[in-house]
């Protein structure tokens, strides 16, 4: 098996990864992935397309993360990964689409807008 290079995005987070067959390592950023995420809840969020398809021990990942805060690397990650198990087997796709972990999160920040202080908000409004 070749090496697969897919890519996961997230508001500012980019995350970058290559996975081949293994023994289940995570590397991100030359870190491993419990060292990088600290919090439990982010550990799950990165292994949850993983354990949907029963593979947590075939496959190493390498994982080039930058932009954005944690949440959004790990949800930008486990995108990431969702795309290349279905490039794998195109019969991962149906549990990982019925998940809802093969879709783009689209929400970004507002931009500012000239003449305001903040994307919607106003300077006060003198009457008089």
């Amino acid at each position: 098996m070749e090496v697969i290079n897919t890519i996961g995005r997230r508001k500012t987070a980019i995350a970058r990864i290559y996975l081949n067959e293994g023994s289940g390592k995570i590397t991100v950023n030359k870190k491993d992935y419990k060292e990088y995420f600290v919090t439990a809840t982010l550990q799950y969020v990165i292994r949850q397309p993983l354990e949907i398809i029963k593979s947590s021990e075939k496959y190493d990942i390498n994982v080039n993360l930058t932009g954005g805060g944690v949440t959004g690397q790990a949800e930008a990650l486990r995108l990431a990964i969702s795309r290349a198990l279905c490039i794998i087997d195109i019969e991962n796709r149906p549990p990982l689409k019925a998940k809802g972990l093969l879709k783009r999160d689209p929400r970004m920040v507002e931009r500012k807008k000239p003449g305001q202080p903040k994307a919607r908000k106003k300077f006060q409004f003198s009457k008089r």
